[in-house]
C-alpha cells in the first residue's frame, strides 16, 4: 500500500494516576501502601507525574499539525459527553486529561474511543477483585477472574481499533493514549500504521539528524 494512503497512529503508552482511577483510587492506594509502604506509594506518585512531563516533552518534539490530529483516550466512552468527561477529570487534577485539553486547544479533535458497556464490565471485575483483597481475601487474582479480564480487554481493544478505523482519515494522525497492557495490532487493518511514542533520547537524535 502506498505511503500516502496509510493512516498513522502514534501510541502514547500511559500510566494512570490516582485521579484517573476514579472511585477505585482510594482502595488502590490503601492496598499499595499495605503491601509496600507509604514511602513506595509516594515514590510511585512522583514517578507517574514525571512520566506525564516526559510525554508532554516528547509530543512537542514531534511538531505535529494538531489541526490534523485526532485524540483517542483509554477509558473515554463514545457517549456524546466526551468533552465534559475530559474537562471534569482535568479539573480534578488528571495530567492525562489536562494534556488532552491542551492539545484540543491547539486544534486536535477529541474522539469517543471506548464502549460504555465494556468499560462497565471491566469496572465491575476490578471492583470484585479489590473488594476481595481489601476484605482479606486472596492476594492474587483467580484464574476465572484473569480469564474474564483478558476477554474483556480483548473486546475493548477490538472496539478501540474499530473506532480508529471508522474515524481516522487519510492524511490525519491519531494520538492514542492507551495503557501498556493493550494490544491493538491484531485488530487493525493493514492500512493503519501504529507506532509507540519514542523515548526522549531517540526523539532528540531524530531532531538532530543522528542515525
Amino acid at each position: 500500500m502506498a505511503d500516502d494512503m496509510v493512516r498513522d497512529v502514534i501510541w502514547v503508552p500511559i500510566i494512570h494516576s490516582q485521579v484517573d482511577q476514579g472511585s477505585m483510587s482510594e482502595s488502590i492506594r490503601r492496598l499499595y501502601i499495605r503491601r509496600v509502604g507509604k514511602q513506595k506509594w509516594e515514590q510511585h506518585v512522583r514517578s507517574v507525574d514525571a512520566r506525564w512531563q516526559q510525554i508532554r516533552e516528547n509530543l512537542d518534539l514531534l511538531n505535529l499539525d494538531y489541526r490534523r490530529v485526532r485524540l483517542y483516550q483509554d477509558g473515554l466512552p463514545a457517549c456524546g459527553h466526551e468533552a465534559k468527561i475530559v474537562q471534569d477529570l482535568a479539573g480534578a487534577g488528571s495530567q492525562n486529561h489536562q494534556l488532552l485539553l491542551d492539545l484540543i486547544g491547539r486544534g486536535a479533535q477529541l474522539m469517543g474511543t471506548e464502549s460504555t458497556e465494556l468499560l462497565l464490565a471491566e469496572y465491575e471485575l476490578a471492583q470484585q477483585v479489590l473488594c476481595s483483597m481489601e476484605s482479606g481475601g486472596s492476594r492474587t487474582v483467580g484464574r476465572s477472574q484473569q480469564d474474564a479480564s483478558r476477554r474483556t480487554l480483548e473486546r475493548r481493544d477490538a472496539f478501540i481499533a474499530s473506532r480508529i478505523n471508522d474515524t481516522l482519515q487519510v492524511g490525519e494522525t491519531g494520538l492514542l493514549f492507551l495503557g501498556m497492557l493493550h494490544s491493538l495490532d491484531p485488530h487493525l487493518p493493514a492500512g493503519i500504521r501504529i507506532r509507540k511514542l519514542a523515548t526522549e533520547e531517540s526523539l532528540v537524535k531524530t531532531q538532530e539528524g543522528t542515525p
